[in-house]
């Protein structure tokens, strides 16, 4: 006989219980845990102690008598109980603090996180008239893997993500395409030095296996860990780069970088705007999440 979990009201047998069985507060921190597969995650999201959530996820395992997470070396991992329970309350908790926020005054900054690159020179423009009505806005620069962590655990509202996300409570949608060009400025003769982002090549790799059909056989002689150094150095005549083409357009028009190749599918990588489930119900995020979905896919490739 399958067990039917039920939210029941705190009575009298439980009034020196700190929440009761099947409680709201229970089933919020069930939902932080299995969003992020994290006890230590789900605490810094719902700011409570690790032994508080450790404690809280006991609870409901005992009130349901099964298993929800089995503990691995790192993080948890949700029991197919788990699984059910989530789809079966988390519509139910978002709807609910969704009403609650809406409701409340608030002027909460809306928080964004993606690559520097992108954000400083494609996105932030696009949000300045959002900002010039009221928006409130944090930005946080990073990879996409520690990106969608933090938006996993509540610390992020938004992501912009170079890679597509495969995380629980996160739903991502592809929004641009970036294209990558290989370039130098117009006075350096190859062979010339490699210019990188970092040493093992990633956005060169690449392009050298979707134009030659091959790894690039050189080493960087430059590496930048910043795409606006990289293009800087280019355009200084240090070497050669893959870069994003919304980076150096502005160079290639004005003749300060040449293309050296001209392939005819130039490499292209998807971006996605990913959000975290229940987020969207506040009406900033939402508004923020609209607009970069309207203007991002209304732009030609990057």
């Amino acid at each position: 006989m399958s067990h039917q979990p039920q939210i029941t009201e705190p009575d009298s047998s439980h009034q020196n219980s700190d929440v009761s069985p099947l409680s709201l507060d229970l089933l919020r921190t069930f939902l932080a845990v299995h969003r992020t597969g994290s006890i230590t995650a789900a605490a810094q999201t719902l700011g409570l102690s690790q032994p508080a959530v450790t404690a809280q996820v006991k609870s409901l395992e005992s009130a349901l008598d099964r298993p929800l997470f089995d503990r691995l070396p790192r993080g948890v991992a949700p029991t197919p109980a788990a699984d059910e329970l989530a789809r079966r309350v988390a519509p139910a908790l978002d709807a609910l603090d969704g009403v609650v926020e809406s409701e409340l005054p608030s002027d909460e900054a809306v928080h964004l996180g993606g690559p520097a690159e992108f954000l400083c020179e494609v996105v932030m423009p696009m949000l300045a008239p959002l900002v010039r009505d009221g928006l409130r806005l944090r930005f946080t620069l990073g990879l996409s893997d520690d990106l969608l962590a933090d938006l996993a655990a509540g610390r992020l509202d938004l992501v912009l993500s170079t890679i597509r996300p495969r995380l629980r409570g996160v739903r991502a949608d592809p929004v641009y395409d970036e294209e990558f060009v290989l370039v130098a400025a117009p006075f350096v003769e190859e062979p010339a030095p490699l210019v990188a982002y970092a040493e093992d090549l990633p956005i060169v790799r690449r392009y050298w296996r979707t134009v030659y059909g091959r790894r690039p056989s050189m080493a960087a002689q430059v590496v930048i860990p910043d795409l606006r150094g990289v293009l800087s150095a280019v355009r200084a005549g240090m070497g050669v780069s893959v870069l994003p083409a919304y980076l150096c357009r502005g160079d290639l028009a004005a003749g300060t970088l040449v293309r050296l190749a001209v392939p005819e599918e130039p490499p292209i990588n998807t971006g996605y705007l990913a959000v975290r489930s229940g987020a969207e119900a506040r009406p900033a995020v939402a508004r923020v999440r609209a607009h970069l979905v309207k203007e991002l896919r209304a732009a030609p490739p990057y």
